[in-house]
């Protein structure tokens, strides 16, 4: 069974810095995609970042990066680096990855299958 466990929310103040991580165990693919949503109160989910297998990325603003920590068959493991944050960043923030087939590309519309329970982020002024 495939587990998706984001951590490192919290509550931060503007301007300040956070950083999120995601662990994905036993998707056993070479080959993946790994995002991150973000989903505030009375707000559709939006994408924030992307990043496979091959270090391609994908990030909604300059101000967020992805890092590839760890990967193994068993587990990969990468980071949401956000930094000068804004009290609009306030959201609850999402893993989820999915297997990347051989030659496509990783998008924010895709259908990912397995997601994260979410971890909060909250910005104050």
């Amino acid at each position: 069974e495939v587990q998706v466990v984001e951590s490192g929310g919290g509550s931060v103040q503007v301007g300040g810095s956070l950083t999120l991580s995601c662990v994905v165990t036993r998707l056993f693919s070479s080959r993946y995609c790994i995002a991150w949503f973000r989903q505030a109160p009375g707000k559709e989910r939006e994408g924030v970042a992307i990043r496979d297998d091959n270090g391609r990325t994908t990030h909604l603003d300059s101000r967020f990066t992805t890092t590839k920590d760890n990967a193994t068959f068993l587990q990969l493991q990468t980071s949401l680096v956000m930094i000068s944050l804004k009290p609009e960043d306030t959201a609850m923030y999402y893993c989820a990855a999915r297997k990347r087939a051989f030659g496509s590309e990783c998008q924010f519309g895709d259908d990912y299958d397995y997601w994260g329970l979410g971890t909060q982020v909250t910005v104050s002024s």
